[in-house]
């Protein structure tokens, strides 16, 4: 019992908004004079009611006229058209512009870019696994936020510097659990297989914390940890099941569908569920075209007499094709992703007889949201993995 009211009292602790602003303010992230006064706490997903004027306190200089302060918005989520009325300023714009970079690395733009290359230009072997471990890790994360339904801190005295997750609930930290899965993973799958001297498998981690509260950062890095644990033995057995296994893309498309149905059923609308959704989406479609690969006899793996693998032998005709790669295959998966959106979501509301006047409104609609969501990222994942490979290879890029 003794232990219990410990826990309870540092969930608490954890919980106090207070913590969250001062490490903010620490951190040069200022307000309005006046603001933190003027309205009450806003809880999860709130926003201000309409405007105000900032009187002058802030910047001002005694006996003269106020200096002038450069006010921010938090971005407008366009799925939401929320657009954050609270505004704020920093005092060290490196340290926005360099945590604002922290939480866009656990973001779909990061993601986009980070494991085309490491399959098309590193180790398809070592993506594969990287993908399998942040599937669940992602999955497993997102649902956990919809059982818990742990609200976001309290605003004020928090300053929201982005709107775009409000609708979510805040613990575990996605953005911390991505930020400490990923590269703990890739050091340990690189482990005898690459010349590694160095890791920093804190990096998104410790600059989330900057628009993340500090109790879900805390669960997040020990919820991934606790993952990795479980999965890192078994992701060997799970690769090579999607690869060589008659039925596996059957097995994977069933078990990834129907996740992405529970995981919509566990709490109301947000943004979680469609991440949850593209998240499935992209594991199943990378598995499925992992097993095409394997089926057809295409190899991407590197030869095991090239083992252990080393960039020791990087030239720059080797650095140009990586980054053409990159390019050319990322436009392909950008085009591949803008035409099944454009397909999923009038043929959804179709099928489903919704109205599809507002998309964002249909969009809330699990009819809508789900197989947006998983069709046009499993096709993406599948291109990633089987399509965009065999492009490389006929223009002589492989």
């Amino acid at each position: 019992m003794a232990v219990c009211r410990r826990l309870a009292r540092l969930a608490a602790n954890l919980q106090d908004p207070r913590g969250v602003a001062a490490f903010q303010r620490l951190c040069g992230v200022e307000v309005p004079a006046g603001w933190a006064g003027s309205r009450g706490p806003v809880a999860n997903g709130g926003s201000p009611s309409g405007g105000r004027r900032h009187p002058a306190g802030n910047g001002a200089v005694s006996g003269g006229t106020a200096a002038p302060q450069r006010w921010r918005r938090p971005r407008r989520n366009s799925l939401t058209e929320e657009d954050g009325c609270q505004e704020f300023n920093t005092r060290s714009r490196f340290l926005y512009y360099l945590f604002s970079l922290g939480t866009e690395l656990g973001n779909e733009l990061f993601y986009i870019l980070f494991f085309p290359f490491c399959i098309w230009n590193l180790d398809a072997w070592l993506g594969r696994r990287l993908i399998i471990i942040w599937v669940w890790v992602m999955y497993l994360g997102q649902c956990t936020k919809d059982v818990i339904r742990w609200p976001r801190p309290a605003s004020p005295p928090v300053v929201k510097l982005e709107v775009f997750y409000n609708s979510e609930y805040s613990m575990p930290s996605t953005h911390a659990m991505s930020g400490t899965a990923i590269p703990l993973a890739l050091l340990l799958l690189s482990y005898g297989r690459w010349q590694v001297t160095l890791s920093s498998p804190l990096i998104i981690t410790l600059l989330s914390i900057f628009f993340s509260p500090q109790q879900d950062v805390i669960a997040g890095f020990l919820y991934a940890i606790l993952i990795l644990i479980v999965f890192h033995p078994v992701v060997d057995l799970i690769d090579d099941f999607n690869l060589t296994y008659k039925y596996a893309p059957l097995i994977i498309i069933s078990l990834h569908l129907a996740l992405g149905i529970f995981s919509f059923t566990l709490d109301t609308w947000s943004t979680s569920r469609g991440d949850t959704a593209q998240i499935l989406g992209c594991g199943a479609g990378v598995a499925c075209g992992s097993h095409v690969n394997y089926m057809m006899g295409v190899k991407l793996d590197p030869p095991l007499d090239a083992l252990p693998l080393s960039l020791s032998s990087l030239t720059v005709t080797v650095f140009g094709k990586a980054i053409l790669r990159l390019l050319i295959g990322v436009i392909i998966l950008l085009l591949t992703k803008i035409a099944m959106k454009k397909a999923t979501i009038p043929l959804a509301c179709k099928i489903f007889r919704i109205p599809h006047d507002d998309v964002r409104k249909a969009r809330q609609r699990m009819e809508v949201e789900l197989p947006y969501r998983y069709i046009t990222y499993g096709v993406v994942g599948f291109s990633l993995m089987s399509v965009v490979p065999c492009i490389f290879h006929f223009i002589g890029l492989s």
